[in-house]
């Protein structure tokens, strides 16, 4: 009887958390896209049927990039996960989309680590959070590599003055936690505890593993920057491919440094692509209408599905 109780008080406790979630979801997306007085979707709609987007060959594509891009994500963390626990295609995909749907109304998207490690018992939430810190660190080291390469370009060719000592001792800031947390500097005492059991973690990773993570998050980088380059090429045909290429890994490489809430985050990336599009007399509407797509494509719409898992998601000790 007192174990029935406590089954049904730990299912009324977490329906109202689900529900929050999906409606906190559900709202800011709404408000972004309709009650936004900056952005006018019904005008959004008109200008994509007038620049053609919405032929059938465009939407496969841009549609098939999408897809492509969360297939290689769930793919990844369906290999990271196997490491503490055997994970199939389709547990990965729900984990997946169901922490990014509860993820995207907090900064940088760290209530993934928590969604995701609900899924598992309690002893492997820890490694399942560091595995999720990993899988994301690879990620970011994709839009550095490929955003400092464009940046550097686009710095070059548009005559931009830098101030070098930022960036330099930014440089240096990732180059020590590179070194302490990857390359396991032997000479260095470690006094902090976690920091040598991260360590320890890390190294623990097979080298397959660990480098079929990186190949997936470099081709994801490429999948979705390409997405954006063909979305530009849709409204600004004239743009020549190594322009836009390295401005857009300009723009993800700014974006990719800057805290804020991922229900912002095609606001975040249309300011600074605003900025670096300008450079080549690119209107503002139309890269605010390219980042909103992308937002929509890779986020929205993945959330929307997610949200169905959260509603039917139900923790390990309710099961």
């Amino acid at each position: 009887m007192d174990d029935s109780l406590t089954y049904k008080t730990k299912k009324i406790f977490w329906l109202p958390i689900k529900l929050s979630i999906v409606i906190g979801c559900g709202y800011f997306i709404y408000s972004k896209l309709v009650e936004n007085q900056e952005f006018f979707f019904i005008d959004f709609y008109e200008k994509l049927s007038k620049k053609g987007v919405f032929s059938t060959k465009k939407i496969l594509l841009i549609s098939f990039l999408s897809f492509f891009n969360w297939f290689l994500e769930i793919l990844k963390w369906q290999k990271l996960a196997s490491f503490c626990k055997k994970t199939n295609f389709k547990e990965a995909a729900i984990q997946s989309l169901a922490s990014l749907t509860a993820s995207l109304i907090t900064p940088n998207r760290i209530g993934e680590y928590g969604a995701k490690a609900l899924y598992f018992e309690k002893y492997l939430r820890i490694k399942i959070i560091g595995l999720n810190i990993i899988g994301n660190f690879y990620q970011l080291m994709a839009t550095l590599f490929f955003g400092i390469i464009g940046f550097t370009y686009f710095v070059i060719q548009q005559q931009i003055t830098v101030h070098l000592n930022r960036v330099f001792e930014y440089f240096i800031l990732i180059f020590f936690v590179v070194s302490f947390l990857f390359l396991g500097i032997k000479y260095v005492d470690f006094k902090i505890s976690y920091v040598r059991k991260i360590r320890n973690f890390i190294k623990k990773i097979p080298l397959k593993l660990t480098l079929k993570v990186i190949s997936f998050s470099f081709i994801r980088f490429l999948i979705f920057s390409h997405q954006f380059y063909f979305l530009l090429v849709f409204f600004h045909p004239d743009i020549l491919y190594l322009e836009a290429i390295s401005s857009i890994s300009a723009v993800y490489l700014i974006a990719s440094i800057t805290p804020f809430l991922s229900v912002f985050d095609f606001v975040l990336k249309g300011s600074i692509a605003i900025w670096i599009f300008s450079f080549f007399n690119i209107n503002p509407p139309t890269i605010v209408l390219i980042t909103t797509l992308m937002w929509v494509l890779n986020f929205v719409i993945p959330a929307i599905i997610g949200s169905y898992f959260v509603i039917t998601f139900k923790p390990n000790f309710i099961k």
